[in-house]
């Protein structure tokens, strides 16, 4: 499939390379590769502006890989369903775990939380 939208930006005749979005509730500007379908509340870019994208200040910019096109023979849901499919066993308890929200499962001592942002958290370890 080949996708042939224009740049959003006012006056730019190139093609899109790429799509922003926001995030508005973690203040996050999010640029990927170029999204399936125009959506109304995400911009399309071209290689140079998606490449001088600023961000208001606090806010944090999220850069996708867009230089990987995805595969033209399965739809993105049936990609993930082959990832899931064919990736291999959880080797140890954490990897098992992996999955249990943190709330459910205790930090190990060697690590403290430093610092929160919506639903990450940042870890430091002690050691």
């Amino acid at each position: 499939m080949t996708l042939s939208r224009q740049c959003s930006r006012a006056a730019c005749p190139r093609p899109a390379a790429g799509t922003l979005t926001y995030v508005y509730s973690d203040s996050t500007v999010v640029l990927g590769p170029l999204a399936t379908y125009a959506e109304p509340h995400a911009y399309d870019l071209c290689d140079q502006h998606a490449a001088r994208l600023t961000a208001p200040r606090g806010w944090d910019v999220v850069r996708l890989a867009t230089d990987q096109p995805a595969p033209a023979s399965h739809d993105d849901l049936v990609a993930i369903a082959e990832a899931v499919r064919t990736r291999p066993a959880p080797a140890t308890d954490s990897e098992r775990t992996a999955h249990v929200p943190t709330s459910a499962r205790p930090e190990p001592d060697s690590v403290t939380e430093t610092g929160r942002r919506g639903h990450l958290r940042v870890l430091r370890d002690l050691d």
